[in-house]
């Protein structure tokens, strides 16, 4: 597959609620997953590693209360690139109700998601 296929893919499942099998599906077993600097002291940060970037997703879903709407928009795609907006408003456990947006950028290598990071206020 190349990257506006996967691009394309990951889009698919994730509108589905299937992050886990886009992650099976699409992710390199050493993919690193990078969020953003000086979150807060018991956030979840960076990770190398499916199964450590499986993990981090179990644990922000745990974190949430109730799911109010959200969406993922139409990939831009340049070469080994490609980038994405996502939205959510959600309850979390902790911290209340959030409305929350981020710029998702992933790099394909072997046809195959190697790096994902996540642009984003915090705070």
């Amino acid at each position: 597959m190349n990257t506006q296929a996967i691009a394309k893919r990951l889009v698919e499942l994730c509108r589905q609620g299937k992050y886990e099998q886009a992650q099976d599906e699409l992710y390199a077993d050493d993919a690193v997953s990078i969020e953003m600097e000086g979150l807060p002291p018991g956030s979840l940060g960076n990770v190398k590693g499916l199964e450590a970037i499986r993990e981090k997703g179990r644990q922000f879903n745990a974190g949430i209360e109730a799911m109010h709407g959200g969406s993922v928009g139409d990939p831009v795609v340049a070469g080994n690139w490609f980038s994405l907006v996502m939205t959510m408003d959600a309850t979390f456990k902790e911290r209340g109700r959030m409305k929350m947006e981020e710029i998702c950028v992933y790099q394909v290598r072997s046809d195959k998601i190697v790096r994902e990071q996540f642009f984003y206020d915090v705070g």
